[in-house]
Parts: structure tokens; sequence; C-alpha cells
């Protein structure tokens, strides 16, 4: 019983910080988070599997009313991209490891490549159109207000993760707007360590965009080296 209770004091561990608390799950979570971008940035696969560990981590958080947080807010949208994380990372983890199998001798997982300009297009209307789809059900359960926020959040960590495991350059710049709105949401809603890991991941996926964009132009063109027929001849 003393092993069960010190687990739960562990798995509830707060640090007090200005009148309030500080979760450090939250703060565990938010690293193994930083890791996967890190990784991400690097073209790693790793990035993926220690992604959905800080997902995992992360779901507990979001949901704290149903792990004994019962003055916590509900953030549905966050806890609900946790889920849409460890499912669209199991699909980036399968395609790097395919795509780095097919770059034999290369230590990068993928090449960078541009969504163009179809995919750019899909990209801002599905953020719109699944912000303005998501919101009113996200209140209908009751997630924390501003509620479009928590909604654009969600729909914009999907294509984010879409548009990493596909390789794109541009989900850089989803995740810059998502940062955005997010920042103050979580601020609002008092997780704390969340806010300021995604302030710093404002300015930390700009760099990985560059990153990315000087990959692209240098990466090297992958050629086809055909032989010929030797049934063939030549006159």
């Amino acid at each position: 019983m003393d092993f069960m209770r010190w687990l739960v004091e562990l798995f509830n561990w707060y640090i007090p910080v200005a009148g309030g608390g500080l979760l450090m799950r939250e703060v565990v979570g938010n690293i193994f988070g930083l890791a996967s971008a890190l990784g991400g940035m690097r073209r790693k696969v790793w990035a993926w599997p220690i992604g959905i560990i800080g997902n995992v981590i992360l779901l507990t958080v979001f949901l704290s009313s149903l792990f004994g947080g019962a003055d916590a807010a509900n953030l549905l949208g966050q806890a609900g991209r946790q889920i849409m994380f460890i499912t669209v990372s199991v699909y980036g983890w399968v395609q790097w490891r395919r795509a780095k199998a097919e770059r034999a001798g290369d230590a990068t997982a993928i090449s960078p490549q541009w969504a163009g300009l179809k995919a750019r297009i899909g990209i801002v209307a599905t953020m719109v159109i699944g912000t303005l789809a998501l919101t009113p059900l996200f209140t209908a359960l009751g997630s924390y207000e501003p509620v479009w926020a928590d909604a654009w959040t969600f729909v914009g960590s999907l294509i984010a993760t879409y548009g990493m495991a596909r390789g794109w350059v541009e989900f850089w710049l989803v995740w810059v707007a998502v940062d955005v709105v997010g920042v103050p949401l979580l601020f609002s809603a008092g997780y704390y360590a969340s806010a300021f890991m995604y302030m710093f991941y404002g300015a930390f996926t700009l760099v990985g965009f560059f990153v990315w964009v000087h990959a692209k132009a240098n990466e090297k063109p992958e050629v086809e080296t055909v032989m010929p027929d030797p049934t063939v001849r030549v006159p």
C-alpha cells in the first residue's frame, strides 16, 4: 500500500509556483515532445517513438479531472490531439523507417519536399473548415473557452504531424500557426509548463523550417541508373 501511495503521489507531483502548481508529469511529457521535435528537425526515425511516449504522458495531463485533478480544466482538443499524435505518429514512424531503408547509407530518414500549391490550399482550407466544424462539438463536450482556439490547435497539430510524416517543409509553418493560438490558451487554462514549452516551440519551429529549407536546397537528387539491355545490338 505504501508503494502504491508513493506511485500515486509521484504521478500527481506538483511544484508550487506563484500561488499555483506545476505538474511534473506535464514537464516530463513536454521534455519528450521537445526531444521528438529535435529528432524531427534532424530527420531521425527515433523522433516518432519518443514523441509517442510524451503524448501518452500529456494525455493524462489534459484530462486531469479523470486522473485526480478535480479542479483542473479539461482541454478536450489538447487531449484529443495526443490521441491523434499517437495514431499519426505510428503512420509517420512506418513511413520514415521505410524511406530510410530505401536510402541505404544515408543518416537521415527522408528528403524534405515542398508540398506544392494544391497541398498548401488544402492545408489552409482544412485548418479553417476543421476549426469551424470541431468548435461546436468541443463546446458541447465542455471544453475550455475559447473553444475555437482548442479546435484550432487540434486541427493544426493533425495537419502538421501528417505533413512531417510526408516530409513537407511547410509543416513547420503550420506549427507556428498552432503555437500562436496555443500559447495564450494554455496560459489561461493554467497549463504553464505546456504554455512555456509552446513559446519555445514557436521559435524552434522557425529554426526547423529554415533547416529543412536548407536541407531541401542541398539534398542530392536521386538518380536512377539504367543498365543497357545486352540483347540490343548497336549498329
